[in-house]
């Protein structure tokens, strides 16, 4: 089956499988997403993804949407700040001019969570635009050809037939066939259990979001603190990571190790902002008051957000018919973890290789040779960079990385 005959499903409508589509059509193979969501608005996408040019940058321009996509995006928040749990400055790292402001002779390597967001191990030093993950979103399906995307479509199950094909069968009943399914459908992926028996476990980090709304003007001291990129402050297996965001907004999120259900085992529901608040600031008793304020002085609730990841490596065995892009195929923690940019790329690679070859399995087989082993070292570095976040003489080991991707540190 060539690509331009095969009847393509590419299941969930997130930046990688959007990426994929769009340069699906630009090569002119026929392509149907499929989502849950209700509508393209049915959920908010809050948040900024820095994407590295060498990764996600390099999907974009594949897609025909590098213009577009320079014209949303912000070229600063490349600013990095290390500190302990007293506030000192361990690390200030202020961009230079230029497209690339590492230094002569400093490796690429895994920094602190906060310093990329969801970015690559390219590292915060790399030649780097930020956006608004539902600008990105919006961009993306403006690109698509009218009715690419159908929503309110749940996939329930895959049914192989024997010849590669696959009949999805999808919560409303209705079922097509297809000759290749792409599962972009992310951590709880419907299309993975067909190729793989690995299940998403949690890392034992939590991460727990707050954030503060108009911070030059509403939190001053937040904004001077968090500075005009990311901030980490770390010690004893705790951490807080904030990043300044689009519309002046800074994104905040403490991190610790224990239960996912911490909230349910201190006695708190995560609806009663003062009670949460109150244990996050017993847990981070000892702190700053600086640092304590980011927790004080949050506008909106707190949002428990536990981490999960797929064994690394995550591999399987080819199957004719199938395959994994973005967190569906290695999700990994977010600390410098290639979330977003790699799936933007794993759509990318996977849509120019079927349009090169004319055969859909063996274009699988050469996105899936290039795929698995670069999410492998990604996902590596990426549990690395957590371990060292919240190790029990953190900072040190996020010093060292900061050290390894910039240079000598700047207090």
């Amino acid at each position: 089956m060539t690509p331009t005959t095969a009847r393509i499903a590419i299941i969930g409508a997130g930046p990688g499988g959007l990426t994929c589509a769009r340069v699906l059509q630009r090569h002119g193979v026929p392509v149907t997403v499929f989502d849950r969501d209700a509508s393209e608005g049915a959920r908010a996408r809050g948040g900024v993804l820095g994407l590295p040019m060498t990764t996600a940058q390099e999907a974009l321009r594949a897609a025909g949407l590098y213009e577009e996509f320079a014209a949303l995006a912000r070229p600063e928040g490349r600013e990095v700040r290390l500190l302990d749990h007293t506030a000192t400055v361990l690390f200030h790292h202020t961009p230079g001019p230029g497209p690339s402001d590492r230094p002569a002779g400093a490796r690429p390597g895994s920094a602190h969570p906060g310093a990329t967001g969801r970015s690559g191990t390219d590292g915060p030093g790399t030649d780097r635009c930020e956006i608004d993950r539902g600008d990105l979103r919006r961009l993306l399906l403006a690109s698509l050809a009218p009715a690419t995307v159908r929503w309110n479509s749940y996939l329930r199950t895959l049914h192989p037939l024997g010849d590669g094909r696959h009949r999805a069968e999808f919560d409303d009943g209705h079922t097509e066939t297809f000759d290749l399914v792409v599962g972009a459908d992310g951590t709880w992926s419907r299309v993975r259990p067909m190729l793989s028996d690995a299940d998403p476990h949690y890392t034992g980090v939590t991460f727990v979001e707050s954030g503060c709304e108009d911070a030059g003007t509403r939190h001053p001291e937040a904004a001077r603190l968090v500075g005009g990129g990311s901030m980490a402050a770390g010690s004893a297996g705790r951490a807080l990571f904030a990043r300044r965001e689009g519309r002046g907004r800074i994104r905040l999120y403490a991190a610790f190790r224990g239960s996912q259900d911490w909230a349910l085992e201190a006695g708190v529901r995560m609806a009663d902002t003062d009670a949460v608040r109150a244990v996050l600031l017993d847990r981070f008793a000892g702190w700053d008051e600086r640092l304590l304020a980011l927790l004080r002085e949050n506008d909106g609730g707190f949002v428990n957000r536990p981490l999960f990841a797929l064994p690394v490596p995550h591999t399987w065995t080819h199957t004719p018919g199938l395959t994994l892009l973005g967190d569906a195929a290695h999700l990994m923690p977010p600390s410098t973890a290639r979330g977003a940019d790699l799936a933007l790329l794993d759509g990318a690679d996977l849509a120019r290789a079927l349009a090169a070859h004319d055969e859909a399995d063996e274009a699988v087989r050469a996105y899936e040779a290039v795929m698995l082993p670069r999410a492998a070292a990604a996902a590596e570095a990426a549990a690395r960079a957590l371990a060292d976040a919240l190790a029990p003489d953190a900072p040190r080991g996020s010093l060292h990385q900061l050290r390894t991707t910039f240079g000598d540190p700047q207090p």
